[in-house]
């Protein structure tokens, strides 16, 4: 039987939900997944961006226009002498430390992490717009997936937040808090995107099935991990992986020497040395809570649970590379995406726990 013409107020409600006839869970799901390697791909790109200290090639922020790189001598020429208005250039490069085709380097990584993060967001909101009109959500979905895309906004917003701490200050690089607030969004957003296309699939086989539930045991370990990616953060932020190239000491100490005259909250929080013994440290607990989960799941999602061990695994040996190499780019690079790949299996395992706790208590 056709239905009636949706009356004018409905049809301002985009996201109101999808009759289960017209609902498409799997389609979304994919959608899902296929912005999820973007998102991996942008974090990448970032750490090669903060590891070449690119961030602060470009002083400005040009939603349109920015979309084109300098193409002539002459763009080129105006963009370098901007750069060469911040601290960065004056203190760390000097007036004969770079030229114009070191500049480009640099400005090469900024752009296109930025160019990324434009494609990221019409990756994003273009599909959204159609699954929604279409009226292909399934109910309960849309206002997720409206919060991942006010998260895409917001992450832009944030990288320029975090720019702007370097351009017109005396710093030489970006706030490592802003850093990590930026860096520890995106990773949030994959986990949400991650999450929400592993429901959609469970819904797609099952029209039945419900979305999974956090487990308590499940939220601490999400809290752990979280830490050591924000001590990560902040040792990209502070340079501090140079603080040391040995490994298990640091400078041959187990405990490095720490300064706490600037008080104990500025030293936790800023000290090099302090923050690379954490992240080091503080990696052990994160494995520990990791062994823990993958074990949980071992028997209801074993692929979940080899995912995890993959992960973790790879990401302490490349850890450890990186410290002795004396951060070697592409292993420092490596690095961040082993990490962003244990946030992958890591919500993986998560949704796997959740769900499997709640298909057992579901009535038969």
């Amino acid at each position: 039987m056709a239905t009636s013409a949706p009356l004018p107020d409905e049809t301002s409600n985009l996201f109101r939900s999808a009759p289960d006839s017209r609902a498409r869970p799997l389609a979304i799901a994919r959608w899902l997944q296929a912005v999820a390697v973007l998102v991996v791909m942008i974090v990448v790109v970032g750490g090669i961006t903060r590891l070449t200290e690119s961030g602060l090639s470009i002083t400005e922020w040009n939603v349109v226009s920015g979309i084109l790189p300098p193409l002539t001598e002459a763009q080129w020429q105006a963009e370098f002498a901007k750069y060469q208005t911040t601290s960065q250039f004056r203190v760390e490069s000097g007036p004969a430390g770079m030229d114009l085709a070191a500049f480009k380097f640099i400005f090469f990584w900024e752009w296109f992490h930025r160019i990324l993060g434009r494609l990221i967001g019409m990756a994003y909101l273009l599909p959204l717009l159609v699954f929604a009109a279409r009226r292909m959500i399934p109910a309960g979905y849309g206002w997720r997936l409206a919060a991942m895309f006010a998260l895409i906004c917001g992450q832009g917003a944030l990288g320029w937040y975090m720019v702007a701490s370097g351009v017109g200050t005396d710093l030489t690089s970006v706030s490592h808090f802003r850093l990590s607030a930026h860096l520890l969004t995106a990773l949030f957003l994959l986990a949400g995107l991650v999450w929400t296309a592993r429901d959609l699939l469970k819904l797609a086989a099952d029209p039945d099935a419900r979305p999974a539930r956090l487990t308590a045991g499940a939220a601490v370990v999400g809290g752990v991990l979280f830490v050591q990616l924000m001590l990560g953060a902040w040792v990209a932020g502070l340079d501090a992986g140079l603080a040391a190239n040995d490994w298990p000491l640091m400078n041959g100490r187990l405990v490095p020497e720490i300064d706490w005259s600037r008080g104990t909250l500025w030293t936790m929080s800023h000290d090099p040395f302090l923050i690379h013994f954490m992240h080091r440290w503080w990696a052990w607990v994160a494995v520990a809570a990791l062994v823990w989960l993958a074990r949980q799941v071992r028997k209801s999602d074993r692929m979940a649970s080899i995912a995890v061990h993959s992960a973790f695994g790879t990401m302490v040996l490349l850890g450890i590379a990186t410290v002795m190499s004396g951060v070697s780019l592409w292993i420092a690079a490596s690095h961040q995406l082993v990490g962003a790949l244990t946030v992958v299996a890591t919500v993986w395992a998560m949704h796997s726990l959740g769900h499997s706790l709640g298909s057992a208590r579901k009535p038969a």
